[in-house]
């Protein structure tokens, strides 16, 4: 049985006009009214991510930052938190200086998010994103022990190594710097343990490569059929494109496995 749906929102959900696909939400909405739980996964913070927590009327928890920290929304109850190791992150902005140009920093720290850069590819990130981007004034007046996770955001992302973090891509243009293991999978194996409900009891879905070890988990794993090629590989099941209720098909393959009608 089905107790769980797991949902990426851009691409997979969410829609490039920035919308819930209308298909999706409502069939999200027909799974909780059976008895359903649905969590959101995303690489948004609280801000960014709480618009459509609401518009689904959630009540749990939700993996934010990709699995960085997982928050009770609807309380701010945070579950779960990483953050980068205080060396980690001095090494990072010793690194900043050698980054391709093109690619600009975004870094979390304590609910918010900062940038020194002024340039429309951060911009056109705030506005997509719902969020507002402060100026630190420097990099090193953030305290070195609460980052949650950096971003670089631009068309020539470099590769980044640095001891203590992981990178995952999760669009095209973003290169997402996480704790050392930090992952949805890994925060949806520990919130799924800590709820009582066995990997075979979730269905999870999402198009982009940060979503691959949670839908490798999930007893359905579901593919975005306009998602990335990684991603299609990988899972059990291709549905439908966003636009086009990826989500909803699989909401009728959760229904169809619990004999719901």
């Amino acid at each position: 049985m089905i107790r769980w749906i797991v949902t990426d929102l851009d691409g997979t959900l969410v829609g490039r006009d920035l919308a819930m696909v209308p298909a999706s939400r409502d069939a999200l909405r027909r799974f909780r009214a059976a008895g359903g739980q649905v969590v959101i996964a995303t690489g948004r913070m609280e801000r960014s991510a709480l618009p459509y927590y609401e518009e689904l009327a959630l009540d749990g928890p939700a993996i934010l930052y990709n699995g960085a920290r997982t928050v009770d929304l609807a309380t701010g109850t945070v579950v779960r938190s990483r953050c980068l190791p205080a060396a980690a992150w001095k090494a990072l902005i010793d690194s900043f200086d050698d980054v391709t140009p093109g690619a600009y920093p975004v870094v979390f720290s304590g609910g918010r998010a900062y940038a020194v850069d002024d340039v429309p590819e951060l911009r056109d990130y705030a506005r997509r994103d719902r969020i507002e981007l402060a100026d630190p004034g420097s990099w090193t007046a953030l305290p070195a022990d609460e980052v949650t996770k950096c971003m670089l955001i631009g068309d020539q992302l470099p590769r980044v190594r640095v001891a203590g973090t992981t990178t995952v891509l999760s669009e095209d243009t973003y290169l997402e710097i996480l704790p050392q293991g930090v992952s949805k999978g890994l925060a949806l194996r520990e919130l799924a343990e800590e709820r009582g409900v066995a990997p075979a009891e979730i269905a999870a879905v999402g198009d982009n490569p940060n979503d691959l070890d949670m839908i490798e988990l999930a007893g359905i794993g579901a593919a975005v059929g306009d998602g990335h090629p990684a991603v299609r590989s990988a899972a059990d099941v291709v549905v439908r494109p966003c636009a086009d209720g990826a989500v909803a098909q699989l909401v009728e393959l959760a229904f169809q496995r619990n004999g719901w009608s």
